[in-house]
């Protein structure tokens, strides 16, 4: 007897429903592209390049790879064999290698700053021509107010101190000032030390690194005040970090009030989350908005914007 074949129809109707959501998928990567103004958006950011040095990376390849990462996932990666992906951003010609670095799409939205409004407003118009937002989703909105993530460790007396005494390091070298002493292997062996000893437990011998940290950190800010006396220009640079760093030297670990959490994102603030892993969070808030009810296209962010200070959300609903 011959064997009966397997029936694979179930399969072969998976693979056709995936295969046809990827053709769509890359027939709707090809519209948006007509449809974005790249012009109008170059011509926004353009104000962040300088005219002099290395020509900067293209704007539509930066942005439309920026669009592509918050879709797919391991977009550099797919980039190099998907050519629906390079067409969207700007190529004429199949690129075999990824022509920029990857770390460039972390510089360049640092470079961005509050130019993200601009994507922002341009993916809402280009929504709404499309038709997958209507005037009528946006009769009613959604306004929550969450956390946003800063780039900060957890902010402990000595991990601050020997931060601003390497920023003021920094700073100084940047300037051309001349310091009497960096305390620079001094500051890195102290702070290590106070973290062994505080781990173990042994309080005085972490008080007493805490002030060698300050001590040196004191020294630091008197000799740049002492070195920039009568220059503007650098009593003016240093005006700034000097005032945090002095901030710093000060605070206690249990004062009341306001504290400096960070010596290069001072907007940190100390936010209680109610968590029972995480009870406090050292980030700013954020404000987000929604449409309420589900359009064509699904849920957008209509407005985005960051709350320092950490006000009452009630406060802020009328501006929102």
């Amino acid at each position: 007897m011959r064997p009966k074949k397997h029936r694979t129809t179930g399969s072969n109707d998976l693979f056709r429903s995936r295969l046809d959501q990827i053709i769509n998928m890359r027939h709707e990567l090809v519209l948006l592209a007509g449809r974005v103004d790249w012009d109008w958006i170059d011509g926004e950011i353009a104000p962040l390049y300088s005219d002099n040095g290395r020509p900067g990376i293209a704007t539509r390849f930066m942005i439309g790879l920026l669009l592509l990462k918050h879709i797919y996932e391991g977009v550099c990666e797919r980039w190099v064999h998907d050519p629906y992906f390079q067409f969207f951003t700007g190529e004429e010609f199949f690129q075999h290698v990824f022509p920029h670095e990857r770390s460039d799409l972390s510089h360049w939205r640092k470079r961005l700053g509050d130019k993200l409004e601009r994507l922002l407003a341009e993916s809402l118009r280009v929504a709404h021509a499309s038709g997958a937002l209507r005037s009528q989703d946006l009769k009613r909105v959604t306004v929550d107010t969450t956390v946003q993530p800063k780039a900060i460790t957890f902010p402990t007396d000595a991990k601050l101190l020997h931060a601003a005494i390497k920023g003021l390091n920094r700073l100084a070298i940047r300037h051309g000032v001349r310091l009497r002493q960096s305390y620079a292997r001094i500051a890195k062996a102290a702070a290590m030390m106070a973290g062994r000893y505080a781990h173990a437990k042994q309080f005085r011998r972490h008080q007493r690194q805490l002030r060698i940290l300050r001590s040196r950190l004191g020294r630091i800010i008197r000799d740049i005040r002492r070195k920039t006396e009568g220059q503007a220009a650098l009593e003016g640079a240093f005006a700034l970090p000097l005032s945090r760093a002095t901030q710093i030297g000060s605070q206690q670990q249990r004062q009341r009030g306001w504290k400096l959490y960070s010596f290069h994102a001072p907007e940190v603030e100390c936010i209680g989350k109610g968590k029972a892993a995480a009870p406090y969070e050292f980030c700013v808030k954020a404000s987000i908005v929604t449409n309420n009810q589900r359009a064509p296209g699904g849920l957008f962010v209509l407005h985005a914007c960051s709350l320092p200070d950490n006000p009452y959300d009630g406060h802020t609903l009328r501006n929102v």
